[in-house]
């Protein structure tokens, strides 16, 4: 690890840090899984650290993990969905991207947008897909969602053997979809160390099945990964070699200085490796009005464009130079930059235990607990009271608009005076240094999508010079979602919402079928459900309903 432009005062505070850190053996007590270190209160943290162990309890998976990848490579089968949010799936998806070859192919679906639901059912050929059911509660609304819709989908298409024999279940024991999974008779049921949680276990098997699937080789990954324990238990007068505490401590007292805005840069290769890191400081630190926003797949810029809240971390191939002058720019304009430099793709292995340790300790020093996540569930709760009401009387009941045209239908807290303005009035107390914009999409994750609203992003950031972001919904949810209603209160959001031209029915039981609520229902209650808990935690919220199409409403929108 390589730090630049650490000032005098905040080395001064950085060290006094590392002295408390090793004056209270706080390095000692987490392999100790002592609770104390984050709070007096045991819950979400004393059954939250099976983390710690995850590569020594993970390797005595690894024969039946190498026996199924085996199984699965002789039956001809060539794709793998993972049907999973936030934790479940961000890991598998670094893997697949990151290491996949041509054996076979993984693709993630964690958007209940209809659209992206239709997309996979439609080009997924059921008699060589593996499908992967992946939860750690087993009662995610969205993955049982997709389980029962694809389990449906493949039993009318092939019959009930295929179905049984093409499904399998990442889960915790006693979870309630290891006992659907046995009702369903489901060809495999992988039981993960229950005390890890979602964000923190991507060395678990909610990894490293998917990771054995698409060819990773996970003994190689493993002994990276063990280098990095071995360095992260190092205290005393050797804590100079805990990259992880050295991080942890430096990026809390950053945030605690309003540095508070953590923008990752990485080699093209790996840059999926920053959804990962998107979910696990968001969610970890986002809370009791605190947090370090994680800033990701931001277009860099010129040093003017960033307010005086910015920390960058570079994460590159040891011999990719190709953000050199960018960053060069960085550090010479002053702003704080750490720099992690990787021998090659597998190195990534100490760097998904690296950031959990430093995520560890930085909820220490800032008093986070940073092992539970009190505001998800808040917009849970307040999506599922409108699709109750839903089913009970056929239609959403949704707020009403402050602005109808023909383009969009604009509900905002304020009064709109037009389209074109919109955005202009909503963020026009917006300050450069302070606030943060969050775009949130509940779209199709499309490609198209993405690069229109990562234009908007960009003006955005060059006109007010904010740190901006972009998620599509509902994956945020389970990632930034957290912090957007735990954190300070700095972000400005601004949701887009569409009507699907083709709706998917959401079956009421994986083998009868039936339903009662679509996927396109289900989005739109999320959608207003994360809407009304931004408000009710005092967020500033602006959402736009396309009539059309994005790209037309994109173009009357001025900045």
């Amino acid at each position: 690890m390589k730090t630049f432009n650490i000032d005098s005062v905040t080395e001064n505070k950085f060290q006094s840090v590392l002295q408390k850190l090793n004056d209270e053996k706080i390095v000692e007590r987490i392999w100790k899984k002592d609770y104390t270190v984050w709070n007096n209160d045991p819950a979400e943290i004393s059954n939250r650290l099976g983390w710690l162990d995850c590569t020594s309890k993970t390797r005595k998976f690894f024969d039946e993990v190498h026996s199924f990848v085996e199984e699965i490579q002789s039956e001809g089968i060539t794709n793998v969905l993972l049907l999973g949010m936030g934790g479940s799936s961000l890991a598998p998806e670094v893997f697949s991207v990151v290491f996949g070859d041509k054996k076979i192919k993984l693709s993630v679906l964690d958007s209940t947008h209809p659209e992206a639901v239709l997309s996979k059912s439609t080009k997924l050929n059921p008699a060589n897909t593996l499908y992967i059911v992946s939860t750690k509660s087993g009662g995610t609304v969205e993955t049982i969602s997709f389980m029962k819709y694809f389990y449906n989908y493949v039993l009318n298409v092939s019959g009930k053997s295929k179905a049984e024999n093409h499904f399998v279940a990442i889960t915790d024991p006693g979870s309630g979809l290891e006992q659907m999974a046995k009702d369903l008779n489901f060809r495999k049921i992988f039981l993960n160390d229950p005390n890890i949680g979602g964000r923190f276990s991507a060395l678990s098997l909610f990894g490293i099945v998917p990771a054995a699937l698409v060819g990773v080789d996970i003994e190689k990954l493993f002994i990276r990964a063990d280098n990095e324990v071995l360095l992260s238990k190092k205290s005393g007068y050797e804590i100079e070699r805990n990259n992880a505490a050295l991080f942890g401590a430096l990026i809390g007292v950053l945030a605690e200085n309003g540095k508070d805005k953590l923008t990752l840069f990485t080699s093209e290769s790996i840059k999926s490796f920053g959804g990962w890191i998107e979910q696990l400081i968001a969610e970890s630190t986002g809370k009791l009005g605190k947090g370090i926003l994680p800033v990701d797949l931001e277009e860099i810029k010129n040093p003017e464009f960033y307010g005086d809240d910015r920390i960058f971390v570079v994460i590159r191939h040891k011999n990719d130079h190709k953000l050199d002058v960018k960053i060069d720019n960085l550090i010479e304009a002053g702003f704080p930059v750490v720099e992690f430099e990787l021998e090659d793709v597998y190195d990534l292995g100490k760097q998904f235990f690296l950031w959990e340790l430093a995520t560890a300790l930085c909820g220490w020093y800032l008093s986070i607990q940073p092992f539970d996540q009190p505001n998800v569930e808040q917009a849970k709760v307040i999506a599922l009271k409108i699709l109750k009401n839903y089913q009970e009387n056929g239609k959403l009941n949704l707020p009403v608009p402050a602005l109808v045209s023909s383009e969009t239908k604009i509900y905002s807290e304020q009064k709109i005076q037009s389209i074109s303005s919109a955005i202009m009035d909503f963020l026009s107390d917006c300050e450069s240094g302070k606030n943060y914009v969050s775009i949130q999409a509940y779209l199709t994750p499309s490609d198209e999508n993405f690069n229109q609203l990562q234009m908007l992003r960009k003006e955005i950031m060059k006109k007010y010079k904010v740190a901006t972001t972009l998620g599509f919904g509902p994956r945020f949810l389970h990632s930034t979602g957290q912090l957007h209603k735990g954190d300070s209160g700095n972000g400005y959001f601004i949701q887009f919402v569409d009507n699907p031209v083709n709706d998917v029915p959401i079956p009421d039981d994986a083998i009868k079928g039936g339903s009662s609520i679509t996927f396109g229902v289900l989005i739109k209650a999320q959608a207003f459900g994360d809407r009304q808990a931004l408000l009710d935690n005092k967020r500033k919220v602006i959402t736009f309903e396309i009539q059309n199409s994005l790209e037309s409403l994109l173009k009357n929108l001025q900045i």
